[in-house]
């Protein structure tokens, strides 16, 4: 048997080897030693595995005198939706997000509804390779109930970030594909109240995937023709656990998961934009100070810079974190931002909750479409063109040092930061490399108006790589 992949925020790997009855039941077990008394959430992707790892997570959680709170099948921003309305101590999404069928994981939330930060996550992993448990006797055994509604309070909470009625007005024709994975369930209905003619693809929660679990451009081909011979005017793509979101325009192209983020920060800048203007017409307020950022807006350092290209054009302050969705919620916590994300189709709503959330993502840009009443492919145009290029090859950690060193001096006239690995800013493109946290590997992330551009970029990282590695 093998060790599943294991960070601060939770394990993933395959049913049968890495991921077996035992290891989840030693995994919940470490995490129930770390928490207070209280109800734990409990929500699974549509994954065939799911249904056992939730029995088996539930009666661990219920040995160590948790009541548990099984909201089935539902996505994993539900399940921090859901943990801040029912005040429990803790949540447990059983998804493994993006991989294949054969693997299933286990993602931790905190009190706060959010992805378990690292401290928290921290004292878990030790106590799940110390073997701590804090088993309790019959009279103190929790309880378990069913949800009746895991969807209500989150459907409600997208809802009320948006105008429904002027999108509803619109009457726009959607295809969603939820290729079988959580999100059809609670994506059916926000559409539906919405007033968006929609056809669901994959539909069905089994876990049977119809194409590549990752919504990515060789994984989607077939969805993009159906929504270009079905004349709808966006088709939306989510993974199984439907915490992320790409995006097909109306023409059957697929813009990606990068352009995600981008077109929420459109939505929320051109609102507040309109929103300023007509209060200034009605002599309600002086308007902003432009003296003043009217908000701040936190993406992790492997994000598009779309959105510091629309940040800069409407005022707003960007921040960036490190890569992960913990360091982006820290970051927004601290610094009260209005809005945040990760350009793997993760948009964050301080609104909604502190998770990467496809729902957020949906509702945001039928707004945007309905504002500007343009064409989806018209406002993608409307954006710098940026092609990201993403490549990885095999170094050996204590060897990062140096390789940041030589691509430095390489690259004397970038502006360099070593949040997270190294990135190199110009002012029309980047370059990040940083280590693996669970592989002996280093991956280059480049951004450029090309992508000719852009893996030239990876290829000198490459080179340098294999220089250090030799030396």
């Amino acid at each position: 048997m093998s060790e599943p992949i294991i960070s601060v925020s939770g394990l993933r790997g395959t049913i049968g080897d890495q991921l077996t009855p035992l290891v989840a039941v030693r995994y919940i077990a470490a995490l129930a030693s770390t928490l207070p008394e209280g109800p734990v959430v409990i929500g699974r992707d549509g994954r065939e595995s799911g249904c056992m790892l939730a029995q088996i997570i539930g009666a661990t959680l219920q040995a160590h005198g948790h009541d548990v709170i099984d909201l089935g099948v539902a996505a994993t921003p539900t399940v921090g939706i859901e943990v801040r309305a029912a005040t429990a101590v803790a949540g447990v999404q059983i998804s493994a997000s993006h991989n294949p069928r054969q693997y299933n994981g286990i993602k931790l939330f905190g009190s706060e509804g959010r992805v378990l930060p690292k401290s928290a996550g921290e004292r878990v992993l030790s106590a799940y390779r110390n073997d701590h448990a804090k088993w309790v006797d019959v009279s103190r055994l929790g309880a378990m109930t069913a949800s009746r509604d895991a969807h209500e309070t989150h459907l409600k909470t997208v809802l009320a970030t948006v105008d429904s009625n002027k999108i509803a007005a619109r009457k726009f024709k959607v295809l969603l594909d939820s290729n079988h994975g959580a999100g059809s369930l609670l994506g059916a209905r926000l559409l539906n109240d919405l007033g968006c003619e929609a056809t669901i693809v994959g539909g069905d929660p089994n876990g049977q995937f119809a194409h590549g679990p990752e919504p990515l451009a060789e994984n989607l081909t077939e969805i993009c023709e159906l929504v270009r011979e079905g004349d709808y005017d966006v088709g939306f793509c989510q993974d199984p656990d439907a915490d992320r979101l790409a995006i097909i325009d109306e023409q059957g192209n697929f813009i990606g998961e990068e352009m995600t983020v981008a077109l929420c920060l459109m939505q929320l800048f051109e609102k507040q934009d309109r929103a300023t203007v007509q209060i200034d017409a009605n002599g309600d307020t002086n308007g902003t100070n432009d003296s003043e950022s009217p908000g701040t807006i936190v993406i992790n350092c492997a994000t598009s810079g779309l959105a510091r290209h629309l940040a800069d054009k409407y005022g707003y302050q960007l921040l960036q974190s490190a890569v992960g969705e913990a360091n982006v919620a820290d970051l927004m916590i601290a610094e009260q931002a209005i809005f945040g994300g990760e350009g793997n189709g993760g948009p964050i709503d301080p609104a909604v909750g502190y998770v990467r959330d496809s729902f957020v993502g949906m509702a945001r840009v039928l707004e945007l479409l309905a504002l500007r009443q343009k064409p989806l492919s018209h406002l993608v145009a409307e954006l710098p063109p940026l092609s990201m290029v993403k490549e990885k090859a095999p170094l050996d950690a204590a060897t990062l040092p140096k390789l940041f060193d030589a691509l430095t001096k390489e690259f004397a006239d970038a502006e360099p930061s070593r949040l997270d690995g190294l990135k190199l800013q110009w002012s029309d493109r980047w370059l990040l490399v940083r280590g693996s946290n669970t592989e002996p590997i280093v991956r280059f992330i480049a951004e450029a108006p090309t992508t000719e551009e852009a893996r030239a970029l990876c290829d000198i990282a490459h080179k340098a790589s294999m220089a250090v590695s030799r030396a």
